[in-house]
């Protein structure tokens, strides 16, 4: 869907992309980074309407240097930042986008019910874009991204300014254009957690490089931590203490990685083959406590932006974005 080839872009006082190779297919990916790490001007380079200062990219088969407008023919774009005007409404905003994309005005009204029912803005369409809640407005964009039929579209930031449950609905909607549609979509966010959600593929890039690009299985793969949770018992009203100190009679180090989120009230260890498993449930089983879940853990995007080198390829003079990442999440 997307092939870049040593692209850069270059400004007087910052270089915003460096030297970035990448190749993302058909799905769901995420383009993960800090702000200033070069999502939106990779973003807009794609799109045709920003030249590179060196390197090549083709999207769709197109080459972005001479084909932008067929480019945006087939292509959505859902900018991150916000701007509807205020005083049409939903209806007159997307069929007019509808138009500018080339549909006829009969198909432009139909496409603009069908995908504002399909974001959950059907009993809203009528009222003006001023009116919206930041949720609402959000869904404006999504919908004149999608109501040309893409083949691909670029959704820049569109969890930006939503409370959770706005943002949980939101993630849906991006992962129903492509299980329900059959678009591919290229999705731009600093919070890792929600990519690890919504995305099939993750491309890291920082500072302009790129930092690491792998399924998002890849990323999250399972660990050699164990993740043990207990309830107490009358005979062990501290049920996790009871359980650490039997491990340790057993000669099993308990809290192994205990850094990790959500580690307080959880047996953490190592576990490299099932005799520990069995081990495991068989002192659970002395204790006469109550199992709640026994489960590997699993790595978290987040970890490849840690300063661990060996394990992942972060860049170590990268620290202040590395930072900011790390906040965001």
């Amino acid at each position: 869907m997307i092939a870049t080839e040593s692209l850069s872009k270059r400004f007087p006082r910052v270089t915003a992309l460096d030297r970035l190779s990448v190749d993302i297919g058909p799905g769901v990916t995420g383009l993960v980074g800090a702000n200033g790490a070069g999502k939106s001007t990779l973003i807009k380079i794609l799109l045709g309407l920003s030249p590179a200062t060196e390197g090549r990219a083709a999207v769709l088969g197109l080459d972005v240097a001479t084909e932008g407008p067929a480019i945006r023919e087939r292509v959505g774009y859902m900018p991150e930042h916000d701007c509807l005007p205020p005083d049409v409404s939903a209806t007159e905003f997307v069929v007019h986008m509808a138009r500018m994309s080339g549909l006829p005005p009969t198909a432009a009204r139909e496409r603009t019910a069908d995908t504002l029912r399909h974001v959950g803005l059907y009993e809203e369409r009528y009222r003006p874009i001023g009116g919206y809640s930041t949720g609402m407005k959000q869904r404006v964009k999504l919908a004149q991204a999608l109501v040309h039929d893409p083949q691909l579209v670029f959704l820049d930031e569109p969890t930006n300014g939503l409370d959770p449950v706005g943002r949980d609905e939101m993630l849906g909607l991006i992962r129903r254009i492509h299980t329900d549609f059959g678009i591919s979509v290229l999705v731009t966010s600093h919070l890792l957690g929600e990519l690890e959600r919504t995305c099939d593929h993750v491309v890291v890039v920082d500072g302009g490089k790129l930092l690491r690009s792998s399924s998002t299985t890849d990323f999250t793969q399972q660990t050699t931590t164990l993740a043990v949770e207990v309830t107490d018992s009358d005979e062990h009203p501290d049920g996790t203490a009871a359980l650490r100190a039997a491990l340790a009679a057993r000669g099993i180090a308990t809290d192994a990685g205990s850094g990790l989120p959500g580690a307080g009230h959880i047996v953490l260890l190592t576990a490299d083959d099932e005799e520990t498993y069995d081990l495991v449930r068989d002192v659970v089983t002395e204790l006469d406590l109550g199992l709640i879940r026994m489960e590997q853990r699993r790595h978290h995007i987040a970890e490849v932006f840690h300063d661990d080198p060996g394990t992942h390829p972060a860049a170590p003079d990268d620290q202040q974005r590395k930072e900011a990442v790390r906040d965001g999440h």
